[in-house]
């Protein structure tokens, strides 16, 4: 697909045969490269604050941090659809201050739309937003705002009347007026129904392989992030160990005096030396 996508495009390749491609970004550079590369949309995830910015969890991620990073993926992105996470605490303690967030993603990132966890407790939420005109994709299953409530980091959804829940949510942010909704960590069974059952675009992460469309955090599958790698991740490069090895000979260049080496520094005909006699 040439060009901007829109969040019109994202929901007419709802049944597609081409699946819908997501990634996180959360600076310029690598949201060029993904771009670069034709990825439909990209996500300044919450995930931030453990791959980026060496915190435990997302919980403790700002707006502030949020909107910073968001800014620096959309001047990267010149065709992807950037959606920006709504961090926890910017919504649901009050409609008007959830709006109010929301649409500083758009005013001051740039993003053209964003993200909100939760299920039919956020309706009221994502009406507010739509009606401001801030397009809204939800997040159902492990929901890692919350994880501390649902037991931890574990797959959701695995029993017939959890997943009577979860597509109930998911049929109500739809009515909503969600464009979009991401799974986690879902049984692909369950993921196959709830994208069966709803007419916006589904995306899986952990979810199998029936959603219309499949989200990672980049660092994952790029193998940058070596404190933990989710079970469902595919690792299609592991970065991590080579920048390791190229520091290191860095490292080793400097001390045995290789680097740098004559075309690595700049000459001159001056005798700079006469100026010590000065």
């Amino acid at each position: 697909m040439a060009g901007k996508r829109t969040v019109k495009d994202i929901l007419l390749m709802k049944g597609g045969q081409r699946k819908i491609s997501m990634l996180t970004a959360y600076d310029a550079p690598m949201a060029a490269l993904l771009d670069q590369s034709g990825i439909d949309i990209l996500l300044v995830g919450d995930s931030l604050g453990m791959v980026v910015l060496g915190l435990d969890s997302t919980v403790p991620v700002t707006m502030e941090q949020m909107l910073h990073h968001a800014a620096a993926v959309r001047r990267g992105a010149a065709n992807a659809l950037v959606i920006g996470d709504m961090p926890f605490g910017s919504y649901l303690v009050d409609v008007r201050e959830t709006v109010r967030n929301g649409a500083r993603f758009l005013k001051e990132a740039g993003c053209d739309g964003v993200k909100l966890e939760g299920g039919e407790s956020i309706c009221d939420e994502v009406r507010a937003l739509v009606r401001a005109g801030i397009p809204v994709m939800g997040h159902l299953g492990l929901t890692p705002q919350t994880a501390g409530q649902l037991g931890g980091f574990k797959v959701q959804g695995k029993s017939l009347e959890a997943g009577r829940k979860m597509l109930a949510d998911a049929r109500a942010l739809e009515e909503a007026g969600a464009f979009s909704l991401v799974l986690e960590c879902v049984p692909a069974p369950l993921a196959e129904v709830v994208t069966r059952g709803i007419s916006i675009p589904t995306f899986g992460i952990g979810a199998g392989p029936h959603c219309d469309g499949q989200v990672l955090v980049t660092n994952d599958m790029l193998g940058l992030f070596e404190k933990f790698t989710p079970g469902f991740v595919k690792k299609y490069i592991d970065l991590a160990p080579q920048m390791k090895e190229a520091i290191t000979a860095f490292q080793d260049e400097i001390s045995s005096g290789m680097f740098p080496a004559p075309e690595h520094s700049f000459a001159s005909d001056e005798d700079f030396s006469s100026l010590l006699e000065d």
